[in-house]
């Protein structure tokens, strides 16, 4: 094998790489003779079929497979002997395939991780924030969840509805006087002054009293789910069933009883601990944010460009769905398509800095990822998809690659536990509402 460098320039790295013929005809030769005692053919014995009747046969289909297989082993050596680490998968473009007793020729081009020093942390403060569970915070939530299992009582009195009653209705929707697809139900309870799942819907129902129709009209708004309604107007024809208040259950042993569980206390237990729970992730993203910002300013290297492009395009595609369906917040919706690029792509280049800062550190501290923190993470991801786990489960086995896509983020959690260790860490507590307010991570 002979190999030409034709390009070191920063990160980018390319070769020619020449492939003898001879040592690609005798590799050809060799896969043909096992070829040949194993295949079948008409008239002939197994193992008895002429070489050239092989040769004829198979020739090409063979030339093809060992070509494939003698680049990728040359593409391998190459960059063990050079000691070369890709960034990215290496582009191969075949020069000659090699036939009519040419040599095999191609060539190989990447760009090359960067030499990425090792941060001192020496000195490194950081703050971790937390949070107590408040009564209030636990207060707040079983009424919500009896507010989610509240119950409607007919009201006997004959009155107009005002805000905060219900009124039990049947409708009937229509586009251009035409009923449409999912705009007619009965037996529908709308709470006047409530979030009608239309603006305007359940506002313009105030006042009505059972046995009475009416007729409104109400805009989609312009991001609605179906395509066919956004942004258009339509009427809706009102009957009124009955007029009911909304009457919460009691928070005692009773109602926690109807939720399956054992009684109050033990609902108490558990909003508590769902809450610790998530003051430990707030907590948790705030001081690796802090880290990062820490690591961003200690080390800089030169980003392979190709990661930093395949980073920025994942972040734009998010963007340009977020401004097609108007989810932009306010600063980028008021910036320029250029700026916009702009600060997105500074935020591309630090993530791949950092993630490579954090994968070198781990490899030279040669943290491990154990069989039960993937099977962890495998169980975790199944979890978001009831009902079919095992098909996830299935996924994964069949999939070395989307396995190896749940290192990435588990190993860089043992990383970042790893340098918060080294650093010299306060704790802190505050409020819930000031740990939630903490910035977002990049």
């Amino acid at each position: 094998m002979q190999v030409t460098p034709t390009l070191t320039e920063g990160l980018k790295r390319s070769f020619t790489v020449v492939i003898p013929a001879a040592d690609l005809q005798g590799r050809c030769d060799a896969r043909l003779a096992e070829v040949g005692r194993d295949v079948k053919l008409p008239g002939f014995r197994p193992g008895k079929v002429p070489a050239s009747v092989v040769k004829q046969r198979f020739g090409e289909s063979v030339q093809a497979e060992v070509t494939e297989k003698l680049v990728q082993e040359s593409v391998k050596s190459l960059l063990e002997e050079r000691d070369i680490r890709p960034a990215m998968q290496p582009k191969v473009d075949l020069v000659s395939a090699g036939t009519d007793g040419k040599d095999l020729e191609f060539t190989l081009e990447m760009e090359v991780l960067p030499e990425i020093p090792t941060p001192d942390m020496s000195g490194t403060k950081l703050t971790r924030y937390t949070a107590k569970v408040a009564d209030e915070v636990i207060d707040k939530a079983l009424n919500e969840v009896a507010e989610r299992n509240r119950k409607f009582e007919t009201i006997e009195e004959d009155r107009p509805a005002g805000k905060g009653d219900v009124l039990n209705v049947n409708f009937v929707g229509k586009k251009d006087g035409t009923p449409f697809d999912g705009g007619t139900a009965d037996d529908v309870n709308v709470e006047i002054g409530g979030a009608g799942f239309i603006p305007g819907f359940a506002e313009q129902m105030e006042g009505m009293k059972p046995g009475e129709e009416r007729t409104i009209t109400v805009t989609f708004p312009e991001n609605y789910q179906a395509k066919e309604l956004a942004g258009q107007e339509v009427t809706f024809d009102i009957k009124v069933n009955a007029l009911k208040k909304p009457v919460n259950p009691a928070i005692d042993d009773e109602f926690a009883k109807s939720l399956g569980l054992e009684s109050v206390e033990q609902m108490r237990k558990l909003i508590t601990e769902q809450a610790e729970s998530e003051y430990s992730q707030l907590s948790r993203m705030r001081i690796k944010r802090d880290l990062l910002d820490v690591l961003a300013e200690k080390v800089d290297f030169e980003a392979p460009q190709g990661m930093v492009d395949a980073e920025f395009g994942q972040i734009w595609s998010r963007i340009e769905a977020e401004r097609k369906n108007g989810g932009l917040d306010e600063k980028d919706a008021a910036k320029d398509e250029e700026t916009l690029r702009a600060d997105y792509r500074k935020i591309a280049e630090r993530r791949v800095k950092l993630g490579l800062l954090l994968a070198e550190i781990g490899r030279k501290q040669d943290i491990q990822i154990s069989q039960e923190e993937l099977l962890s993470a495998m169980q975790q991801e199944a979890r978001r998809y009831p009902g079919q786990e095992q098909a996830v489960f299935e996924f994964f086995t069949k999939n070395p690659q989307a396995i190896d896509s749940l290192r990435g983020p588990i190993l860089e959690n043992k990383v970042v536990d790893y340098l918060i260790e080294l650093a010299e860490v306060t704790d802190k507590e505050v409020t819930a509402e000031e740990l939630a307010d903490m910035p977002d991570a990049d």
